[in-house]
């Protein structure tokens, strides 16, 4: 008997199985004084349309999945387009999102701003500040900081006026918004564009440095002109207190759950435990400090910054390469689906305007002058405040160039990503002309990142901002160092080698470490001369490595070997080439 093929009969049973109490009801209905066959009937057809909804439910998460397959899918591809054309993987990305969703077909995505910034923005700011060079992050302090409040407030200023010149019928709290949320460069999209390219590592700093702090300031001033429009009030005490608390309380609620991590971590012996704990710790760190009401950025920040500093005591050399694969692969997976995201939710943004033609003719001329302030009042305000060449010294001598080529690199450097489209997202239904913000959000990114990231390379060869002293003195340090690490090392063989009656209890191990330190002696008074010699003995190490990777690989499918033997011996063999590798 067809029970579901009649809509309405289905329909009522449903209708009554929800009025009756659900299933939680079953015994009381089924012990009714009432006609048992006619209830037993209805719970009878309310029990397959229940299995019915749930098969729906599992079916619509299985599309899910496939297409969460398609996105990995398409992100493989389009890297290796955005390599065979030498463009920015992140500009591909956005592209390939951009189109599949004009496809039809392709689900429309509807990005929950607040589960995006949990998802993804703790683990990609975790990597970011655990790599960061701590020493230049703090020489170029002052510069970051001018550039994470001075440069983000001076753009929300700028886009706010612009935005009210053009629609004065919206309120300037409205513009105010829009410029706070546009303001900010995005760690996340500096991060896939910079480090791709070979900036002097004072350039980097500043830049990478900005965009892990800049957004503690760009939320604060969007909080408060979004709570202006909608009040009609607006205090500059409070939002500077505001400002103050989201600042400090985020750092110290980071540092403090970075140092119990840390108390944590040094008590754990299993490599996979500790980068769990670290992948956790960047969670917690967030989640923490949004809960109290302060930046989970800054927070998560510092909780960063505090393990990097620690992890060359902290952390064994089995967990540091582990953790290093195993970050990068993280890293890699979530800023493609996250840049594929982005492109996808245009459909969602011009569907607003009722498609796409609509929409471009919609916010032509107010989104181009959105676009063009932002990129223009980042460069007034790098070269009126002077922040080059008073918060990086020596800038303006790289090269022979002046530091008006640093600034234009500088200020064409600031590219947009997920926390400005997640701030307009973040925006109330009712909010006025959020509809208009949203999509010069989205142009902001899309122009950010496709223009200004894929012709940043070029930029910098033609303006030459290149300092050719700095790869030979990197050259240099890093000679004396490996000068300093091999006598280091050749003293403690000899003390441990020595026995008492003044033989030699390792005498090849000796001499092996005497060599090593010569060599590095050698090397470091003339490393032009003995260059081709490291090239020929590391290339000579690789062939006997080689060698040895086929030896065993034969015996094993020889039968003479068994796997775990073939799995021991090759993951000594992977860390030799990958010494040598990197040695050469």
């Amino acid at each position: 008997m067809p029970l579901l093929d009649n809509a309405s009969l289905s329909g009522a049973i449903f209708t009554s199985f929800r009025a009756s109490g659900g299933f939680s009801d079953r015994l009381r209905i089924e012990s009714a004084k009432t006609d048992g066959d006619v209830l037993k009937s209805e719970i009878d057809h309310a029990r397959v349309l229940q299995f019915t909804l749930r098969l729906s439910h599992h079916m619509k998460s299985e599309a899910t999945y496939e297409f969460l397959i398609l996105l990995l899918m398409a992100t493989v591809i389009l890297e290796l387009v955005a390599r065979r054309l030498r463009l920015p993987p992140a500009a591909a990305l956005i592209v390939g999102g951009v189109v599949l969703a004009l496809i039809p077909g392709v689900p429309e995505i509807d990005i929950d701003p607040g589960l995006i910034m949990l998802v993804f923005l703790p683990p990609l700011l975790m990597r970011s500040a655990y790599y960061t060079v701590w020493g230049d992050f703090k020489r170029y302090f002052a510069g970051i900081a001018s550039l994470a409040l001075g440069a983000v407030a001076f753009t929300t200023l700028a886009v706010g006026v612009v935005f009210h010149l053009l629609l004065p019928g919206l309120p300037w709290s409205v513009g105010f918004a829009l410029g706070a949320i546009v303001s900010p460069p995005d760690a996340v999209a500096a991060g896939a564009i910079l480090e791709r390219l070979h900036l002097p590592s004072r350039i980097t700093a500043l830049l990478e440095g900005e965009s892990l702090v800049n957004d503690a300031s760009g939320l604060v001033l969007l909080r408060f002109a979004a709570a202006a429009t909608l009040t009609g009030a607006f205090s500059v005490t409070e939002a500077l207190t505001s400002l103050v608390w989201v600042t400090l309380a985020g750092i110290a609620v980071g540092l403090s759950i970075g140092w119990v991590g840390l108390t944590v971590i040094r008590r754990l012996r299993d490599s996979e435990l500790i980068i769990t704990s670290t992948l956790l710790l960047a969670a917690l760190s967030y989640i923490a400090a949004e809960k109290l009401g302060s930046s989970g950025v800054l927070s998560t920040v510092s909780t960063g910054l505090l393990l990097g500093w620690h992890q060359h005591e902290t952390f064994n050399a089995e967990t540091r390469v582990r953790a290093q694969a195993f970050w990068k692969a993280l890293v890699f997976l979530m800023e493609s689906l996250l840049f594929i995201l982005i492109g996808l939710s245009l459909r969602g943004v011009l569907g607003r305007f009722g498609g796409v033609q609509q929409g471009m003719l919609a916010m032509e001329l107010p989104v181009l002058a959105v676009i063009a302030t932002v990129i223009v009042a980042r460069f007034a305000w790098l070269l009126t405040a002077g922040s080059i060449a008073r918060f990086a010294p020596g800038l303006r001598r790289m090269g022979g160039r002046s530091s008006l080529a640093t600034t234009v690199v500088m200020s064409w450097a600031g590219m947009r990503g997920v926390v400005t489209l997640t701030g307009a997202l973040s925006l109330p239904a009712d909010f006025p002309g959020r509809d208009l913000i949203l999509v010069s959000a989205f142009a902001v990114i899309i122009m950010t990142v496709l223009l200004q990231g894929s012709t940043l390379g070029l930029l910098i060869s033609l303006l030459g901002v290149v300092n050719p002293d700095e790869r030979h003195l990197v050259q240099e340090n890093e000679a004396l160092a490996w000068k300093r690490v091999a006598n280091a090392q050749y003293k403690a063989i000899q003390g441990l080698s020595r026995n008492a009656d003044g033989t030699e209890r390792h005498p090849r191990l000796l001499e092996q470490y005497r060599h090593r330190a010569e060599v590095a002696a050698h090397y470091e008074q003339d490393r032009e001369l003995h260059h081709s010699i490291k090239l020929e003995h590391f290339d000579t190490v690789l062939a006997a490595i080689a060698a040895g990777r086929a030896e065993i690989l034969k015996m094993h499918k020889a039968g003479e070997i068994h796997d775990e033997v073939l799995r021991q011996l090759e993951h000594e063999l992977d860390l030799q080439e990958m010494a040598a590798e990197n040695r050469r």
